[in-house]
């Protein structure tokens, strides 16, 4: 039995029937987001565990460009008419950015011990795979910029919810989208196509982030052009909560003791430092009148755009907001990585 799931797609069932009990159990007792809370939690415990449990591979990133398709559609000329308004506080995200620096880095080398390319990349709140591989290229240890990223995305994730909902009243009831029985067969085709063409579009082009970004962008210009009218139906939207809370979940494959106590334990106490950051970042918003509440702390909780977008669907936040700050954050974090990177060489050698 043991030999069988060490083949690839026994793994993969594991892993998928593993997710479905989480999902099964969190529906049934009547917790929040059970489609993505679900299959993290029980991921999370399996990896803990050391299942064999493996990652979707394809199929993961496939589920991503329902996202993107989402965000693209609610982009509307309303929304390209509220842009003005935004700039103001997108403003505020470079000096978001030099204050985590300001205080990750030292944080992660002076009180945790590690190296500079370490604590750098550990400190910056970008993609996870991206700062892993910028953060290896530098000279880095990728083992621990992995787990101090997924723990950052799982606790944010994890939190954020109860943070809203205990200081704005934020409910996680809001309609994520239509069955996919009321959508016109037509505009599902469309949508289709535009994740597939964004997706493999943006690739192609080395667009980082293309998963999400490119599908955003092909369905953002549908929408404008009147040509899409809905966002993707539930059914969809579920199905990409379930395999985004495989992915956070699994990321803890193989960890050890020492790790958990170590790395994992930087990630965690990390999490608090940057909640209290883009809390003070969220009073400063709403204080100047530059935003909601509920929309504003998703636009400075640093966690993945794959799911602040779910968070931002299901609390109703105005997906643009949220995501043009998030967007902004990504691009700085991303351009500057290969500076840094550069700046590191050249302070090792000299």
């Amino acid at each position: 039995m043991r030999q069988h799931l060490t083949q690839p797609h026994m793994r993969r069932a594991l892993t998928f029937v593993i997710a479905a009990l989480g999902t099964g159990l969190f529906w049934w007792l009547g917790l929040p987001l059970p489609f993505l809370f679900g299959p993290m939690a029980f991921c999370l415990a399996g990896a803990l565990l050391h299942l064999p449990l493996k990652g979707f591979g394809q199929v993961s990133v496939a589920a991503r460009t329902i996202l993107g398709v989402a965000v693209g559609a609610s982009i509307t000329p309303e929304v390209i008419a509220e842009l003005p308004r935004m700039a103001m506080s997108v403003a505020l995200v470079p000096i978001f950015i030099a204050l985590i620096a300001v205080a990750g880095v030292p944080f992660f080398r002076r009180i945790w011990g590690f190296d500079l390319p370490t604590a750098y990349y550990a400190a910056m709140p970008g993609g996870l795979q991206d700062m892993v591989i910028f953060g290896t290229e530098a000279g880095g240890n990728p083992r621990a910029l992995s787990l101090i990223h997924a723990t950052r995305v799982l606790l944010i994730v994890t939190l954020a919810p109860l943070f809203l909902g205990h200081f704005y009243g934020a409910e996680l009831s809001n309609p994520i989208g239509a069955p996919v029985a009321d959508l016109p067969w037509h505009e599902l085709a469309i949508m289709g196509l535009a994740a597939v063409i964004g997706w493999k579009g943006g690739e192609r082009l080395g667009l980082f982030g293309a998963s999400i970004l490119g599908p955003m962008i092909v369905t953002a210009i549908l929408s404008l052009t009147g040509v899409v009218h809905f966002r993707p139906p539930a059914e969809a939207i579920l199905a990409a909560q379930f395999f985004i809370g495989c992915g956070i979940g699994i990321h803890f494959l193989g960890v050890t003791w020492r790790e958990l106590t170590r790395v994992v334990a930087a990630g965690v106490a990390y999490v608090l430092l940057l909640a209290l950051l883009a809390a003070g970042f969220t009073a400063l918003v709403t204080g100047l009148g530059l935003g909601d509440p509920v929309p504003a702390f998703l636009a400075f909780a640093p966690g993945g755009q794959a799911e602040m977008t779910v968070l931002a669907i299901v609390t109703g936040a105005d997906l643009g907001f949220v995501i043009t700050h998030h967007l902004t954050r990504i691009v700085i974090v991303i351009v500057g990585a290969p500076v840094v990177a550069g700046l590191i060489a050249r302070r090792r050698k000299g």
